[in-house]
């Protein structure tokens, strides 16, 4: 594994975030927090600290985008999360790694490692 990163975690579904904060924690990583809403995201993106973000595109039926543009804009890398039932991301974020349900640490590990390697 290289080096140990802080993430943080966007999932308004407590057990899903709980799971990728076990995950991440497994593979060496820190969790530096989680948000369940766009508005904690935009807080907790100002604020810093962290080396990379995992993004649920779909926060209780709103669109994660704003959030994910603001870390675009401040070359901050991201993950995007999704189950697959949502429309495409828009264009912008088709490089953008994407984890898809179902979350598991092997499908996790090689999309943080391909996050930074952008």
């Amino acid at each position: 594994m290289g080096q140990k990163r802080r993430i943080l975690i966007v999932e308004d579904e407590p057990l899903i975030a709980m799971m990728l904060e076990d995950f991440l924690e497994s593979i060496g990583h820190e969790v530096h927090g989680v948000c369940e809403t766009l508005q904690e995201a935009h807080d907790a993106i100002d604020g810093g600290g962290f080396d990379l973000a995992i993004l649920d595109v779909n926060l209780k039926g709103e669109n994660v985008w704003p959030a994910a543009f603001r870390l675009q804009e401040m070359a901050r890398p991201f993950i995007l999360a999704t189950g697959g039932h949502v429309d495409p991301p828009p264009p912008e974020f088709a490089k953008t790694p994407v984890l898809a349900k179902p979350y598991t640490v092997d499908r996790v590990r090689p999309l943080v490692e391909a996050a930074f390697a952008e």
